[in-house]
């Protein structure tokens, strides 16, 4: 996407100084200097919300949080904490964090989300529902 932004840009700027040159518009160079910088502008802040989404580890799919509360909350199982982050291209990694009367080893919660696509690193932690108390 840079290399063609800033082929765009180049572009730009020869048409300018062109038509500056052969019509006598002279405000054609600085006009075209203005476009290629909203041109450059709009894509340079397309690229920092995306770098900012990896780098404050913002959860950039719901719809893989929900498949996963609807893969493991069966029962009396439920999801207490889940955090996902991007880790690379296409790879998310999960940390989640279950409360249940009767659990399962981590291993066996593993295996009900092997098969998201996507889903590379995944930790579990179970943690057994002792019932409420009242005070």
């Amino acid at each position: 996407m840079h290399v063609l932004a800033d082929a765009a840009v180049s572009v730009m700027a020869i048409i300018g100084l062109v038509t500056a040159w052969r019509l006598g518009w002279t405000f054609m160079d600085p006009a075209m200097g203005i476009a290629g910088a909203c041109v450059i502008a709009n894509w340079s802040w397309g690229l920092v919300r995306q770098a900012g989404a990896v780098l404050l580890d913002i959860a950039p799919d719901t719809d893989l949080a929900e498949e996963i509360r609807e893969r493991l909350e069966t029962g009396g199982d439920r999801i207490s904490d889940l955090h996902l982050w991007r880790v690379g291209p296409g790879h998310m990694a999960a940390v989640i964090s279950l409360v249940s009367h009767d659990p399962a080893l981590p291993n066996a919660y593993k295996v009900r989300l092997a098969n998201i696509s996507g889903l590379s690193h995944v930790t579990v932690e179970v943690e057994i529902c002792h019932g409420s108390h009242v005070a």
